[in-house]
């Protein structure tokens, strides 16, 4: 198999499974065969049912589907990531950009916030963040992600913009009397695009994560909005007598973020030209 087929390869499966849980998440209310917050009357009996026909992935201590739960958690985790990394990726690459052009003073000063929030482990400064608003909840958990993940892009920006910004092609650009947001905007922004898309997926996956660990210490979406992080959460305190309760979540989130993971591989594999080479 050549190196080409190898990459394919990887766009292929990360897209195929990112493609099925955008899906479900997007269809859960077509696809779930029952309503996943519906208390059943008589909740002994359907209390932590094992999987079975009618309850293909059992049922949680209070009998709700967890099927069904699975599918709504799609989209609250799936809108986080994606969410998240739409608004840190525009921010990060506008300090990014601007710290490696400009340089000097601008540079050390951006750069050293960038330090003092990444000196921080993502998930504790999160924490933290989320203590300060005393409220949790899904605004909270984008705002607080959005607070710490900008970091990672405005680093890889900086860094391809000091490698640019002293290019020929940039260089010719100052002698024709390009004005500096053209510069910055339509010569070193579009050369940055690549690696910028590549980190965005990653990106994606590390909100997942992040999302999926908020709301296993209940710091995440509250009740009764359901998230792959609380039914973790829920299924924990049952993890050595009904496994399940975790193991079908569990594997929602490590299949999404491996898909991510490989479509980003991919992505890099095929924009990065000193690998294609």
């Amino acid at each position: 198999m050549t190196a080409w087929r190898q990459w394919h390869l990887g766009i292929l499966l990360g897209s195929v499974l990112l493609a099925f849980f955008g899906l479900i998440g997007l269809l859960a209310p077509l696809l779930a065969p029952h309503d996943p917050y519906q208390i059943p009357e008589g909740l002994q009996a359907f209390s932590l049912l094992s999987p079975r026909p009618d309850y293909w992935l059992g049922t949680d201590l209070l009998g709700r589907d967890l099927l069904s739960r699975i599918l709504y958690g799609a989209r609250v985790s799936l809108l986080v990531g994606v969410l998240v990394e739409l608004v840190v990726t525009p921010v990060g690459a506008t300090i990014g950009l601007f710290a490696g052009y400009f340089g000097g003073r601008m540079d050390a000063i951006l750069m050293r916030i960038t330090d003092a929030v990444m000196a921080f482990p993502a998930l504790v400064l999160a924490i933290a963040l989320t203590a300060v608003l005393e409220r949790p909840g899904l605004l909270s958990v984008i705002i607080v992600l959005t607070a710490v993940r900008w970091t990672t892009v405005a680093r890889l920006v900086r860094g391809q913009v000091l490698s640019l910004r002293e290019a020929e092609h940039i260089a010719a650009t100052v002698v024709l009397g390009a004005g500096r947001g053209r510069i910055i905007f339509r010569h070193l922004l579009p050369n940055c695009l690549a690696p910028i898309l590549v980190a965005m997926t990653f990106g994606v996956a590390s909100n997942i994560l992040s999302e999926a660990g908020l709301g296993f210490l209940g710091l995440g979406v509250q009740p009764p909005t359901v998230s792959w992080g609380s039914l973790l959460a829920e299924g924990a305190v049952y993890l050595t007598v009904k496994p399940w309760l975790c193991i079908f979540p569990g594997l929602a989130i490590t299949c999404t973020v491996l898909g991510f993971h490989v479509l980003g591989d991919g992505l890099r594999d095929i924009l990065d030209p000193r690998l294609r080479s």
